[in-house]
């Protein structure tokens, strides 16, 4: 389904990437969380495509999407 995210034990010890780079997926996601605009990250990372940022955002929305919290109290 994702043909810019990449895993390989050897990049990022396996953290979800940009096929092709070095930058994960949460650091693209950090990029926005900080202010910046789609146009700024194409314009500062060269080796990132239209394509693949939306890649990035579309993968966060499913982790996040099927993420599960549990609040559990442990006793002493």
């Amino acid at each position: 389904m994702f043909t810019h995210i990449s895993y390989d034990p050897e990049v990022l010890s396996g953290k979800p990437h940009i096929a092709g780079t070095r930058l994960s997926i949460e650091f693209i996601l950090e990029l926005f969380a900080s202010g910046a605009t789609r146009d700024e990250v194409l314009k500062t990372y060269l080796q990132l495509s239209p394509e693949a940022i939306e890649e990035a955002l579309i993968y966060a929305a499913q982790s996040v999407k099927n993420e599960v919290l549990l609040d559990v109290k442990v006793g002493a």
